[in-house]
């Protein structure tokens, strides 16, 4: 749609449709659907609902797993034929219509395809007859809850759940340990649990602390639990580390293991988790993050054994640096690394 006239879209919807507007929620597309040049519907794809119950248990995915693969679905957030033109399969025919192309548009304007669509609709308004005419498969009903800053509120009525898969194996490569290349953004990411986020400190309690015992504020094991858990989640840098840290909530720092009183507790800065990092013993390391990962990790098939030479390291010799590495086939974890 182009740009000068999103505020006539948005106008329709204001006027016409029982929700109002439709807010740019993340990577958004606005379609208008026109016939003889007289636009007929407006029709909102928009980012995908952070958790559903019913859409989740159809894909199979693991929860700590999916939010490293949301953006490969968007939600049919606004669908408004206009009022002179309820005609019959209209409303089918348009959904249609967007299917054929929007893989196209998504991977043109955001960089990446879809694999699923979804769809919510309130079964005190409508029956979703139109979806099922357009060969969506309802999934079941949501809880009745919204996002709002801080958790979660309670709707008056659960929704209807519909989706529609853009690939065959659609649930199948959403599950998947190992997301093809041309479906991945970015690096690799995943939710954690409370569960997986009280563990990481105590894997790390054995590991040896090169700090002097004189001026500590951060525990060694919450340091190394922050680092590692913010990487898992998607920081790749000190800064990045710091920042997700910051970001945490009070209990979540609790269960990291922070130290605090009377429910205030602090998280280290970027130089306390880099200093900490470059001076842990990296056999010590290494051995407590396998453990982990043996614990709550993906079980891999097949392993590829792979050698690299590093780029600008150089031994005492003046010879290269080769390192041989055993990777995980589906799941793309190294499980060892020999110089």
């Amino acid at each position: 749609m182009a740009r000068e006239e999103e505020s006539r879209f948005q106008d329709l919807l204001v006027a016409h449709h029982y929700l109002g507007a439709a807010p740019k929620a993340g990577e958004t597309l606005w379609y208008a659907g026109a016939y003889q040049g007289e636009w007929v519907a407006c029709i909102s794809f928009s980012a995908s609902a952070l958790k559903c119950a019913a859409r989740d248990r159809w894909i199979g995915w693991a929860s700590m797993r999916q939010y490293d693969r949301l953006h490969l679905i968007s939600n049919n957030s606004r669908f408004l034929i206009l009022p002179a033109w309820h005609v019959p399969n209209l409303g089918s025919k348009v959904l249609s219509l967007c299917e054929r192309r929007i893989n196209s548009d998504w991977l043109l304007t955001f960089g990446h395809p879809l694999l699923l669509l979804e769809t919510f609709v309130d079964p005190a308004r409508f029956l979703g007859t139109v979806y099922r005419a357009a060969n969506w498969t309802e999934v079941g009903m949501t809880k009745g809850y919204r996002r709002i800053p801080g958790g979660y509120a309670r709707h008056e009525a659960p929704k209807k759940v519909f989706v529609k898969p853009l690939h065959p194996m659609a649930p199948e490569m959403l599950a998947h340990p190992a997301l093809a290349p041309r479906y991945r953004k970015g690096v690799t990411k995943i939710i954690l649990n409370a569960a997986q986020e009280r563990s990481l400190p105590e894997f790390f309690a054995p590991i040896t602390d090169p700090r002097r015992k004189q001026g500590q504020r951060h525990g060694l094991g919450a340091v190394l639990a922050l680092a590692a858990g913010s990487i898992l989640c998607g920081a790749r840098t000190y800064q990045e580390i710091a920042e997700w840290a910051e970001a945490l909530s009070p209990a979540a720092r609790a269960r990291f293991g922070c130290r605090g009183k009377g429910g205030c507790y602090r998280v280290p800065s970027a130089s306390v988790i880099r200093d900490c990092l470059v001076r842990v013993d990296s056999s010590e390391l290494d051995a407590a993050l396998s453990r982990w990962n043996a614990l709550y990790g993906e079980a891999d098939t097949t392993l590829a054994i792979d050698g690299k030479t590093l780029k600008n390291a150089i031994d005492a010799r003046g010879a290269q640096t080769h390192v041989m590495s055993a990777v995980g086939h589906d799941t793309g974890i190294c499980y060892a690394q020999k110089k």
